[in-house]
């Protein structure tokens, strides 16, 4: 009888302590349950989500705790790298735009092709350019080809893309739909 209650007693202790850690292990990354944007590309996590003090906003506004941003952007564009992919969140009007870069690290290498898959809200379809500071054109080799979806979670429609950056520097990616348009700046060594 004696075991029973002693048996009985560590049970309960253990309950405790992990109900104590199951409830304050959700609050650790400061993220709601069902805020992530995890997904996968090519077998590789896609989600990156962002740590001190930098914040990538999910497909539901909410902050992710598994990537940073790097400061491997230029000219105010972030690149935010954790799990999976580089990806960068563009400067938009009437819309919101988001880039996966199907590269290992930033920055991206002159004369490389690069896979660069994008999802942007709005309306109508995408057209794409970039450009370098001195009016230099990067070479389309593909693109953009509308995708019917994917397991990377962002807002809007995808598309993907392929561009050879020909020379360094800090390149401009130029987005626009019918309604909606925007921009990042991808780091080019």
């Amino acid at each position: 009888m004696r075991l029973m209650r002693v048996r009985a007693g560590v049970v309960a202790a253990v309950a405790v302590v992990v109900t104590v850690v199951v409830a304050g292990g959700g609050c650790a990354g400061g993220v709601p349950a069902g805020d992530g944007a995890a997904g996968t590309a090519g077998g590789m996590r896609t989600s990156p989500q962002a740590a001190g003090g930098e914040a990538s906003p999910g497909a539901t506004g909410g902050v992710e705790a598994r990537s940073r941003a790097t400061g491997a952007g230029c000219n105010g564009t972030s690149v935010f790298e954790g799990d999976g992919f580089p990806e960068v969140r563009g400067t938009a009007r009437d819309a919101e735009l988001w880039g996966l870069l199907f590269v290992r690290a930033t920055p991206l290498r002159a004369g490389d092709e690069v896979k660069i898959v994008w999802r942007m809200t709005g309306e109508g379809p995408l057209r794409i350019r970039a450009v370098h500071p001195d009016g230099t054109a990067a070479e389309r080799v593909w693109g953009p080809e509308e995708h019917g979806g994917s397991s990377w979670r962002r807002p809007g429609q995808e598309w993907g893309t392929g561009f050879v950056f020909p020379k360094p520097g800090c390149w401009k990616v130029e987005l626009s739909r019918s309604r909606g348009s925007g921009h990042v700046w991808l780091p080019v060594r």
